[in-house]
């Protein structure tokens, strides 16, 4: 289907029949700026409006999808190319309203997993398992835009995608720790002493001393050995 040319064929008709672009509008439930888009080619008509877009213009919708009248001589050649070509409008059309929809899914659940870690306590492991969970969830959105490309591909863009988010988890958990002065969300052993905590991260490591007292601090240290009997010596 040539957008512009049909375009300029209901901008053609509907002049011929003395009706403004409001009118026409209003009869079709539109604004008169998306029949402005219509005729300037910027995009098509729904096909839920195909049919009564043609009774307003009085024109067959063999007329429509082919930008002009067309003669019986041409009709059924024609009419079996418009029907290849309107489904094929239409499965694009569901399938970037689907891409769209998959996108603003992906956006809602990284932001999702931001808020979830900024909802729970540091401390609490559940802000970290629900925030992850978020971002598995979000996977779903990612496979569904990506799905037209080679398995490999799929993987690689899916495994980017996790590593990347799940990067920036664990650096906006970092910033906390270092400004807000909060235990680490993600971590994988924590160690408890007297007035004192060692969490264990993939990436560094933080002592908690004086715990739930004023004078509370956190230290972030790297490759540091302790155990349940030298985990206070951290504080002095």
């Amino acid at each position: 289907m040539d957008q512009e040319k049909i375009g300029r064929f209901i901008a053609s008709v509907r002049k011929g029949k003395n009706i403004t672009q409001n009118e026409l509008a209003e009869k079709l439930g539109v604004s008169d700026r998306t029949i402005g888009n219509w005729e300037n080619g910027r995009n098509m008509p729904d096909v839920s409006l195909f049919k009564p877009l043609c009774e307003e213009l009085d024109v067959t919708l063999n007329d429509l999808l082919s930008g002009e009248k067309v003669s019986e001589k041409c009709y059924q050649e024609r009419l079996e190319e418009n029907i290849i070509s309107a489904i094929d409008y239409s499965n694009k059309k569901i399938e970037k309203n689907n891409n769209t929809i998959a996108f603003i899914f992906i956006i809602f659940c990284v932001l999702s997993s931001f808020a979830i870690i900024s909802i729970f306590p540091s401390d609490s492991s559940w802000g970290a398992i629900c925030s992850v969970l978020t971002i598995i969830f979000s996977l779903i959105g990612v496979a569904k835009l990506i799905k037209k490309i080679n398995f490999l591909k799929r993987l690689l863009i899916i495994f980017s995608y996790f590593s990347l988010v799940s990067m920036m988890l664990i650096v906006v958990d970092f910033i906390g720790v270092i400004n807000v002065k909060q235990a680490p969300r993600f971590s994988i052993v924590k160690v408890t002493g007297d007035k004192v905590v060692y969490y264990d991260t993939l990436f560094y490591d933080v002592i908690r001393c004086n715990v739930d007292e004023k004078n509370e601090t956190f230290k972030v240290v790297r490759n540091q050995k302790y155990d349940i009997n030298n985990i206070d010596d951290f504080c002095k």
